[in-house]
């Protein structure tokens, strides 16, 4: 059968294509066609109205000289007009008074005409205009005017008056030398500048041919292009397809060559390995891939299927575990290829189990200890009795009196172990509502002050915003948790020091942060991920309880306690409390 991409049909151009190309491309170049000459004829008119500015201000800085200068009378005004008006693209030069009768003119027989009756001279300043004008004999004229000021204020004239016949002078600078209004028009002849715009014209129209010529050819073009693209297809989404797949799978992906180098790396890949494609691609693999995949890769080649393996990887100092399958890649003709390797990170997973194991732990310790703290509870409750009865009876013996008080005491300390046991075991029940956490925190404070100041311990509350904060907490629960770790504090500062609380907001995640730092001997860096586990303490006197109750309370109100810890440094522990609930009220 024939291949229907082997033909010639992708060459094939409808003419529909071709008239809408035309249809598309004509307004658009005639549009720029017509901007480009409109610009120019812009740019001539103010180049023209630039080059009238500039003679009138030339013919004023000459008139002002010779008159200051020179003791210049109409006459000679009248000779540099002349002279000025002969260069060969000025038509004229005249001045009028406020009337628009004419006082001067490069041709004297025009003097006392009139000239811009249509126009208001009144209003004309020192701003150059320019205006568009044909002559009596149709030839057309450019013509710039504005106020014409041969001199500044009053001018000496060196002891001289002027003669009656001076007629131009009496008019520029009267008795008085009061100046009345006088404006200059200056003519320039348009024929040269028509002719290039014209010659501008059609070398517009001629580039603008061109280029729909070009443009027309560009999407002929691209339309050929684009069928042959349509030819090949195939090939291309499934490369594409393929390319995509391996990409952006959430699965890592190997390649490795029969020569042992890395030829595939894909992005899942990359972040698990924390690898670049210039740090791996056509490098050997051994000296790339961690020592566990690399082992997991020569037991592939000895293997006939496919290999799955659950492996512990070093990764930039942190222990990862992936899921790992290897498998070799051969050819039609039974031909080795390489070997393609699988990673799934199952880290986070592991984790999800341990903490779940954990739990699982917790709560059968929790309904063992309910059990056991009901049982004991009865016999301390009798034993607690007869102490007090022997404490009365034999009050008057000083050993009797001292071993009762130490059975009382040892059995109030039994029951309140059970009552944290009881506490902790039992489901906890928080009633969260908004409330200012900073009443809170100032009250907890108040409980503990007087045992700080005992112990030679400074409170600051400095950081303490004066306003409320909200938060959305149960007030006897969060009241507990912060009374647990003041009093953990307050163990950990035996020579005194330092206890700080202040708070911050997290806006991102819309909550609110309790900080509560000591001075105190701290905690050991292998101990601090144990603190919150049900009787781990490191106090000779401690249940461990206490950190595991506080981040019982903590769970229950989605929230989290992090603690930091230095040796003999100090501890912070921080509460992340939620600032908004179901009321929706942040602060």
């Amino acid at each position: 059968m024939r291949d229907r991409y082997t033909d010639k049909s992708w060459i094939r151009v409808s003419p529909w294509v071709i008239v809408g190309a035309f249809i598309v491309l004509v307004p658009i170049f005639a549009f720029m066609t017509m901007k480009n000459v409109k610009t120019q004829e812009d740019n001539m008119v103010m180049l023209m109205r630039e080059k009238g500015d500039a003679l009138i201000r030339s013919f004023e800085a000459g008139a002002r000289t010779g008159m200051m200068g020179l003791n210049w009378s109409g006459i000679q005004i009248q000779r540099l007009i002349m002279e000025t008006a002969e260069q060969p693209d000025i038509l004229y030069i005249l001045i009028t008074d406020e009337d628009g009768r004419i006082v001067a003119h490069n041709q004297p027989m025009f003097i006392g005409g009139i000239h811009g009756a249509d126009l208001d001279l009144a209003s004309i300043d020192e701003q150059a205009r320019s205006r568009r004008m044909f002559r009596s004999d149709g030839k057309p004229v450019f013509e710039v005017y504005r106020k014409f000021i041969p001199s500044r204020g009053r001018m000496a004239m060196h002891g001289r008056r002027m003669s009656p016949e001076d007629w131009l002078m009496s008019r520029m600078f009267p008795e008085n030398y009061q100046q009345p209004p006088l404006t200059i028009f200056v003519g320039l002849d348009m024929d040269p500048i028509i002719k290039t715009m014209r010659e501008s014209t059609h070398q517009s129209v001629l580039n603008a041919v061109i280029l729909l010529l070009i443009g027309f050819s560009g999407i002929v073009s691209i339309i050929i292009a684009y069928n042959y693209r349509i030819a090949r297809a195939s090939l291309s989404r499934i490369k594409a397809f393929s390319d995509n797949i391996v990409e952006n799978i959430p699965v890592g992906l190997l390649f490795i060559s029969e020569n042992g180098r890395i030829l595939t790396v894909n992005n899942a890949c990359e972040k698990m390995l924390k690898i670049t494609p210039q740090e791996s691609v056509n490098r050997k693999a051994d000296d790339v891939l961690p020592s566990p995949i690399s082992g997991l890769l020569n037991e592939a080649l000895r293997a006939s299927g496919v290999l799955i393996r659950e492996i512990d990887v070093p990764v930039k100092g942190k222990n990862m575990l992936f899921e790992a399958s290897a498998s070799i890649l051969k050819d039609d003709q039974d031909q080795f290829l390489g070997c393609i390797v699988l990673l799934r990170d199952i880290t986070e997973i592991r984790h999800l189990k341990k903490e779940m194991q954990r739990k699982e732990r917790l709560a059968s310790l929790g309904s063992l200890a309910a059990g056991v703290a009901h049982e004991i509870r009865n016999p301390l409750s009798s034993i607690k009795g007869f102490a007090t009865y022997f404490k009365e009876r034999y009050k008057d013996v000083p050993e009797d009196q001292e071993t009762a008080e130490i059975m009382i005491r040892e059995v109030e300390r039994l029951n309140r172990v059970i009552g944290q046991l009881l506490e902790f075991a039992r489901p906890l029940n928080v009633q969260q509502k908004t409330t200012d956490i900073i009443e809170v925190l100032r009250h907890s404070i108040e409980v503990i002050r007087k045992q700080a100041v005992s112990q030679g311990i400074s409170i600051d509350t400095r950081d303490l915003p004066d306003g409320p904060v909200y938060a959305y907490i149960d007030q006897d629960r969060i009241g507990q948790v912060l009374l647990n770790i003041y009093l953990n504090a307050i163990e950990a500062m035996e020579n005194g020091g330092v206890l700080k609380v202040w708070i911050e907001h997290d806006e991102v995640n819309e909550n609110i942060i309790v900080h509560i730092s000591d001075t105190g001997c701290g905690i050991p860096g292998h101990d601090v991920g144990r603190v919150f586990d049900p009787y781990f303490t490191t106090k000779q006197s401690g249940t461990g309880l206490g950190l595991a109750i506080v981040h019982k309370i903590m769970e229950a109100h989605s929230g989290q306690v992090i603690i930091n810890s230095i040796k003999e440094k100090g501890t912070t522990v921080s509460l992340i409390l939620p600032a908004r609930g179901m009321e929706g009220i942040v602060r």
